[in-house]
This record gives structure tokens, C-alpha cells and sequence, in this order.
């Protein structure tokens, strides 16, 4: 990398009449020689105060960099690079998004009259805003004397410029708040029951809350429409020949910033909504837009007619530097217009995953009941699984239908009130997450350890209740087609493979880990289906809607819209995760990766299938007997690595969308630990004492 010019050399090279790519490089040149090695802001507001004496000191430089900055003042839209620097061009994430990743993977270049291009090439990083906001107000006074001219007529156009910037970022704002998807979000939410017919079907028995419009709708954009009332009464104060009124312009600036604040206020309003109706990416991303403009227009106000404007100037100048960062980065975008979206995943998660908890032995009972149910279903998966793979498709429809017979399994389980072990953690980790909120109570800690210890054993009794029975039901089932057609279930050599690929020895763990992303994988899917479903008002649409009722009849079409409320999340969970686990396999094999899935329960069932295979006087040898062992310890391994990794990611999404991650964990550790030293049984089974001193939950019911 070259080394930047002297200031000797910078000064000599200035040349206003040169071409526009020749301006543009002296420029970055020039900061390039102010940033230095960017160790010390000191150092680079010492730069600046030396570049503004050699250009005193030097012959000519001074009306030259004068006549410079004049050019560029007319080949580049100032106004523009403060009204729209930073903010997206489109509504739209996804075209953001994607012109971000062009941004990044394209070089810029200095013949541009485009401002932000520019702006960028000349303060790309952090530290220009750091030293930018160092330099004191004699630097400034200095700085606005040399590129305004005379300092009445400079400060009179930069005012110009100030307010046009005003102007645009103001019908920003407007046009954003006449979006019918924002205008009709706008609104006081008040109980349903205020507004319309209660509906406890459709709303899953859940109270829930609807904006309450005004009698007159067109009043939602009224804050919209005084504030270009305001904005005109601000431009002809701003604007009117001679010195303006200071006492009329400083009332003209109260009144736009109070109908600027209004408008805030109502897009505010839609955050409501969407909490309690479900939260669309897109809809974020345009309010979180507003918001910046609304803050935009605050800080160029703060620089039309605040009494230190040079100040206000380099401190926008250093937002802005702030701003082309942020509206550059594909993380931030990412993480800023999804956060809404993973909290209410995380949200309906937790409503879910209370239900997955127990606490009494009744549920623990039940649970284990449902869970054995569950076991016997998957000895079926087990067959089907055999079946197909006998067919000697190719590997993706054997994939496909793998995955089919997967989902078909599990939504027959679903729809049968029986339970996965392993579709759990990633629903009972935001459940858990939301006790941590408080921590600060009294009895806090206390009460989160409760959760975790009956969450463990919840786990406990559902994985062995699966399988506990899917060993037994698929011995049965083999027996059962041998004594039909004279062959067990699969061959020895089939059996064989089995017991090679399920081993412990082998990467049995590592594809049990990734079995646990899916697993998670599914939970997320489930709670974007469901958020999408509500924001969407499908349930509604379904009861409601003229064809619909016309071809089911308005009671089926209730009945329909309720159960899919109720089942959405679960519907969309188990079919995304049955095809996962059956297709990505094939896709990942397609690229020389051979992945594989390992779910606790299809594998104890896979190996009592391979067991079966043998006579009994071969299972008690010593060849065969080994294997079967190191087999099981696999599967039992690979239950631990299916709960704990979904968990795992389950719960720091809940931690992250809940503002959680700040906790005091060593409390929780050691609460924990305590807990396990001075009643360790119950992490396995539920104390009768502890089921009556607990009071009942209600939204935690087996």
C-alpha cells in the first residue's frame, strides 16, 4: 500500500479545474494524510490545524481551495448525501439486502457525481468519526470561514442546503405514513372484546388485543398531514428576503419538531399491533427507517438554526460517517430487522413449550404415557424406513420419501396428542428463558431452578418412554413378519451395516449434533409459520371468507380455522423437520459431504431391527454382543446431543430476544448445583412434597 503524499505535495496537486477522478483522489488523499496510521485522534485534529495554516501560509492556496470546493459544491449533491446518506434506496429487506451484497462485492470508484459513493471513499471508517468530532470550534470557525466565503453569505446558503435536506427527508417521512401497511397498523390497542364478537377458537383461548381505530380513518395520517403544513410556515421563515424573524423562526421550529414528534408517536403505535398480531420483516424495516429519518431531520435542525451550526455540522458529518458503516453492514441489517421477528418466535415458542413441562406426577405420568405412545408410533417409521430403503431408489427420492414418511410420523403423533422426545428442548427453552426475567424477585433464582429441574426430568421420562417402547414394538413387528414370510425384518448384512454406522466408535456424535441443529431448526421454522399465519389473519380468512364458506359451510370452515390455528406451529415443525432430516442427507452427499441424521428414537429402533436379525444363540455371542453394545451407548449419546444442542440453541435465541444475556449466570450455576447435591432425585422424578407446596399453573397442563 502506498504511503500518502506530504502536505508540501497535497497543497501543490490542488488544482480546481482538474477532472472530476483527479478532484475526487486529491481528496481522499487529503484524508488519507489526516487519518495518518489512525493510532490518535489527537494526532489527526493536530493534521487539520496544521493543513488550515499551510494553506494560510501558501501563495495562492487559499482562493484555490475556495474555488475547489465551489466545484465540487456544484457537481455534487450535498443536499442529498445529508438528506438520504445512510438510509436504504428501496422499502423492501429483501432488495436492501441484496443491494447491500452487490455494494460489498463491487469496487467504487472516484469518477462519480454520486455523493454517497463519494463520501464513502473519502470516510469509510469509525476512526474519521471519532476525530471529527474532536475538532473544537476554533478548528470549525476556521474550517466554515474557508469554504464559505464571506461568513453571513456562507452560513446563508448552508442554511438553503440545510433546509431543502429537511425538505426531502420530510417527504420521506410523510410518504412512509400514507403506506397504507403502516396507516391502517396505526392505533391505541384496546381488548377485543371492546371492538368486536369475543372469539376464544380462533384466538386459541388466548385473550389478544386489536388496534383501535378512530371514527374517522383518514385521522391515522393526520400527524403526517400537519407536518408539511409545518415544514412549508419553516421553509418561507427560513427562505424570506433579508435576515429572518429570529422569534418567528425559532416559533416555526417548536411547531415542526412538536408535529415531528407526533408523527413519531403514531408510527410508534404500530409496534403495537404487530406484537399482539404477529411481526413482518418488512414492516420493521420500514418503521425502523422512519425512525432514522425522524432523527435525521432532528439533527438538521439542530444545524439550520442552532447557535453553534459549525459544531451541529462536524457532529452530522460524524453521524454520518456512523450511518454509511451501519448501512453497509449485511449483519446489521440482519440482526436489527429480525430481532422483532425472533422475539416473537421465541414468544409463541414459549407458549408452546410450557405445555411440554411437567410438574406434578399426574403430567409426569401422562408425559410418559404420550412419549410411550409416541415410541410405538416410530417402531412403524422404523418399518416404512427399511421398506424404502429396499426399493433402491436413487438418493433423492430416496431422501424424499424418507423425509415423507418421517413428517407423515410425526404429524400422525402430533395430531394423536402423543409426543418426540426430542421435538421438546427447542420448545421449552424460551418457555424457560421467559423465567428468567425475573431473577431480581425474590425467590427468582429459586423458582428457575424449579423450571430446570423439571424440565430435565420431563426430558428423562419422554426420551425413555420412547424408548422403552420402540425397542420392544419393533421386535414385535419383526417377529410378526417372520413368522408371515420365514425373513426378519431387514437381512444379516442389512443388520450389519446398521450396527457398523450406529456404533459409538464411529461419527455417530458428531451426526447426532447436527440431528440437534435440525431439531432447533424446526422450532424456528414452526415459529415463523405460526407468526406469519397470525400477522396474515388466516384464521379469520378461513372462517370467513365467501368461498371458503360456500365449499365447507360456515361450521366446518370454523372448525378448519380453529384447528389450524391451534396446530400451525406444530404442523409446519414436524413436516420441515421430517423432510430436513430425510433430504438433506441427499443434498449434502450431492457435494462429497456425507452427512447423516441420527435421532434417538429412530435409532434405538434401527438397532432393535439389526438385533433381530439374529437368533438368540448368536445375540449371546460374544461378536455380535459387543457391537450391540457400543451401539446402544450410541444411541443413549446420541439422545443427550439431540436434547442438549436444540436446547442449546433454543435458549440463547430466548436469552438474545428477550434481553436476557446480562444475567448473573454463576448465581444460576451454583443455585443449580445446590439443587443437585441436596435432592438429585429430583432431576428424575417428580417429590410428591414439591408437587403440593407448588401452586398449578394453569398454561403449564401436560
Amino acid at each position: 500500500m502506498s504511503r500518502p503524499p506530504d502536505l508540501r505535495t497535497l497543497l501543490a496537486q490542488l488544482d480546481p479545474q482538474a477532472p472530476l477522478a483527479e478532484r475526487h483522489l486529491w481528496l481522499i488523499r487529503l484524508f488519507d494524510w489526516i487519518r495518518g496510521d489512525q493510532r490518535s485522534v489527537e494526532a489527526a485534529v493536530s493534521r487539520v490545524r496544521l493543513f488550515l495554516d499551510a494553506v494560510d501560509a501558501h501563495e495562492g492556496a487559499r482562493e484555490r481551495l475556495a474555488a475547489w470546493w465551489q466545484v465540487l459544491a456544484r457537481t455534487v449533491d450535498i443536499t442529498t448525501l445529508l438528506a438520504d446518506f445512510g438510509f436504504a434506496p428501496r422499502t423492501a429487506f429483501v432488495s436492501e439486502l441484496s443491494d447491500r451484497i452487490r455494494r460489498k462485492l463491487l469496487p467504487a470508484t472516484p469518477e462519480t457525481q454520486d455523493a454517497a459513493e463519494l463520501f464513502r471513499l473519502v470516510l469509510p471508517g469509525e476512526f474519521d468519526a471519532r476525530w471529527l468530532a474532536q475538532l473544537d470550534d476554533g478548528l470549525l470557525a476556521r474550517l466554515s470561514l474557508l469554504l464559505g466565503g464571506g461568513r453571513a453569505e456562507g452560513f446563508r446558503r448552508w442554511q438553503r442546503i440545510v433546509l431543502e435536506a429537511i425538505t426531502f427527508c420530510t417527504s420521506q417521512v410523510v410518504a412512509n405514513g400514507y403506506a397504507s401497511e403502516l396507516r391502517l397498523r396505526m392505533g391505541v390497542p384496546v381488548p377485543v372484546a371492546e371492538a368486536i364478537e369475543a372469539d376464544p377458537v380462533g384466538a386459541g383461548g388466548r385473550g389478544t388485543t386489536v388496534p383501535a381505530l378512530p371514527e374517522d380513518p383518514a385521522s391515522q395520517a393526520q400527524p403526517f398531514h400537519a407536518l408539511t403544513a409545518s415544514l412549508q410556515r419553516l421553509r418561507a421563515q427560513v427562505l424570506r428576503p433579508g435576515a429572518p424573524d429570529d422569534a418567528e423562526l425559532q416559533a416555526a421550529l417548536q411547531d415542526f419538531r412538536e408535529r415531528l414528534d407526533a408523527c413519531r408517536q403514531a408510527a410508534a403505535s404500530v409496534y403495537t399491533h404487530l406484537e399482539d398480531h404477529g411481526i413482518s420483516v418488512g414492516l420493521v424495516f420500514r418503521l425502523r427507517q422512519l425512525r432514522e429519518r425522524v432523527l435525521r431531520i432532528r439533527e438538521l435542525m439542530d444545524c439550520l438554526a442552532s447557535a453553534s451550526a459549525a459544531r451541529s455540522a462536524a457532529r452530522l458529518i460524524s453521524r454520518l460517517v456512523i450511518a454509511g458503516r451501519e448501512g453497509a453492514s449485511v449483519r446489521a441489517l440482519i440482526a436489527a430487522n429480525s430481532s422483532l421477528l425472533a422475539a416473537k418466535v421465541a414468544e409463541r415458542s414459549a407458549e408452546t413449550g410450557a405445555s411440554y413441562i411437567t410438574r406434578t406426577w399426574p403430567e409426569y405420568k401422562a408425559m410418559v404415557r404420550r412419549a410411550a405412545g409416541g415410541g410405538a408410533l416410530m417402531s412403524i417409521t422404523t418399518l416404512m424406513k427399511f421398506m424404502l430403503l429396499g426399493l433402491g431408489l436413487s438418493a433423492f427420492w430416496s431422501g424424499f420419501f424418507a423425509g415423507f414418511n418421517y413428517a407423515a410420523s410425526f404429524v400422525a403423533i402430533q395430531l394423536l396428542h402423543l409426543t418426540v422426545a426430542t421435538k421438546q428442548p427447542a420448545m421449552t427453552a424460551p418457555a424457560m428463558a421467559a423465567r428468567l426475567k425475573g431473577l431480581d424477585k425474590q425467590g427468582g433464582v429459586e423458582s428457575f431452578v424449579d423450571q430446570v429441574t423439571r424440565l430435565v426430568r420431563t426430558q428423562v421420562a419422554a426420551v425413555l418412554g420412547n424408548v422403552m417402547l420402540v425397542v420392544p414394538c419393533v421386535l414385535l413387528l419383526s417377529y410378526l413378519i417372520l413368522l408371515a414370510t420365514g425373513h426378519p425384518m431387514i437381512s444379516t448384512a442389512e443388520a450389519e451395516h446398521v450396527l457398523h454406522s450406529l456404533t459409538l466408535l464411529g461419527p455417530t456424535l458428531f451426526f447426532a449434533a447436527f440431528t440437534g441443529v435440525l431439531l432447533f431448526s424446526s422450532s424456528i421454522i414452526a415459529g415463523w409459520a405460526e407468526n406469519w399465519f397470525v400477522l396474515h389473519n388466516l384464521d379469520s380468512a378461513m372462517r370467513y371468507n365467501p368461498r371458503i364458506t360456500r365449499v365447507l359451510g360456515a361450521a366446518r370452515a370454523d372448525r378448519w380455522a380453529g384447528f389450524m390455528r391451534r396446530n400451525i406451529s406444530g404442523l409446519t415443525s414436524n413436516i420441515s423437520l421430517g423432510f430436513m432430516l430425510g433430504l438433506i442427507p441427499a443434498f449434502t452427499l450431492f457435494f462429497g459431504v456425507p452427512m447423516e441424521v441420527r435421532h434417538v428414537t429412530l435409532s434405538s429402533g434401527q438397532i432393535a431391527a439389526a438385533a433381530a436379525a439374529y437368533d438368540l444363540p448368536m445375540l449371546a455371542s460374544r461378536e455380535l454382543l459387543v457391537p450391540i453394545l457400543w451401539c446402544a451407548a450410541g444411541a443413549a449419546l446420541t439422545g443427550v446431543l439431540n436434547v442438549g444442542v436444540s436446547f442449546f440453541f433454543a435458549f440463547r435465541l430466548a436469552l438474545r430476544a428477550q434481553n436476557v444475556s446480562g444475567l448473573d449466570r454463576a448465581r444460576i450455576r451454583s443455585a443449580i448445583w445446590a439443587r443437585w447435591r441436596q435432592r438429585p432425585l429430583s432431576f428424575f422424578l417428580p417429590t410428591r412434597v414439591g408437587a403440593r407446596a407448588a401452586p398449578r399453573d394453569p398454561s403449564q397442563a401436560g
